[in-house]
Order: C-alpha cells, then sequence, then structure tokens
C-alpha cells in the first residue's frame, strides 16, 4: 500500500511541477513577444518619420504635390499592425504638443510613439502596415495604402 502511495504522490508532484512550469514559460513567451513587437514598431516608426520628412521637404511652392511609396513589414512578431499619423501627441515622453506617428500591433501589447517634425498640417490618417503612401499636397501630410 505505502508503494501505491508513494507513486501517486510522487506524479502529482511531478505533474504540479510541469504544469508550473508550462505555465511560467508561457508568460515569458508572452513578455518577449510584446518587447520584440515594440522593437520592430520603433524601427519602422523611425523609418516613416523619416519618410514623412523627406515627403515635407520634397514639397515646394513649385510642385507641392508629393508622394512616396514604402514598402514596410505587413506583421511584426507575427502580429499585424496599424500605423497613425497625429497631432499633439500624448503618451510617453511628449508633451501633448508634438506631432506622432503612432503603431499600435494587433496581437500584442505594444504602442509605439515616434515624434516627427514637418512645416504642413496633418490630417490624421490611419493605415495598416505593410506598403505605405505618404501623401502632401503642399498644405498637408497624409497616409494612404496599406494592406488592408
Amino acid at each position: 500500500m505505502s508503494i501505491a502511495v508513494t507513486h501517486v504522490l510522487t506524479i502529482g508532484i511531478t505533474t504540479i511541477l510541469i504544469a508550473m512550469l508550462l505555465t511560467s514559460a508561457g508568460g515569458l513567451l508572452d513578455t518577449e513577444t510584446d518587447r520584440s513587437a515594440e522593437r520592430s514598431l520603433e524601427t519602422i516608426g523611425e523609418r516613416i518619420a523619416g519618410e514623412v520628412e523627406s515627403a515635407d521637404q520634397l514639397a515646394d511652392e513649385d510642385d507641392s504635390d508629393v508622394t512616396i511609396t514604402a514598402a514596410h513589414p505587413r506583421t511584426v512578431a507575427n502580429s499585424g499592425y496599424t500605423v497613425a499619423l497625429r497631432e499633439d501627441c500624448e503618451g510617453p515622453l511628449l508633451d501633448g504638443e508634438t506631432d506622432c506617428i503612432q503603431l499600435t500591433a494587433s496581437n500584442a501589447d505594444a504602442v509605439v510613439y515616434v515624434p516627427f517634425t514637418t512645416e504642413r498640417g496633418i490630417d490624421e490618417s490611419e493605415v495598416s502596415g505593410g506598403t505605405i503612401e505618404i501623401e502632401t499636397d503642399g498644405t498637408e501630410i497624409w497616409l494612404t495604402g496599406g494592406n488592408r
């Protein structure tokens, strides 16, 4: 009888330990996925900010209509994402008076704000990640395209 009880207890304790290990590993994986998505969004956001500033500089008084088409990844950390131009962003390290690009992952807990400067107004627009068009008519800048 004591051998059977010992086996049952050993199997029970082992099962509990394996369940705890799998649960903690799953939490760690979710955290790393969120970090990976955030880093990828930061990189993409910096690229888009540079492209928005380039469109702003290319638009001059003679030819104010400018369109820049840029290919970006469709997903980050196996999650789709959206890109939005925002005026007067309030986010981490932003004072509420700075224009920014807001990138939001759909399946990860990651939102990134990337500030940029422009001499034109911002038409608050939002597109999904992928190929993005940055357009200006000389007075405003907006986003179109994206993989819908």
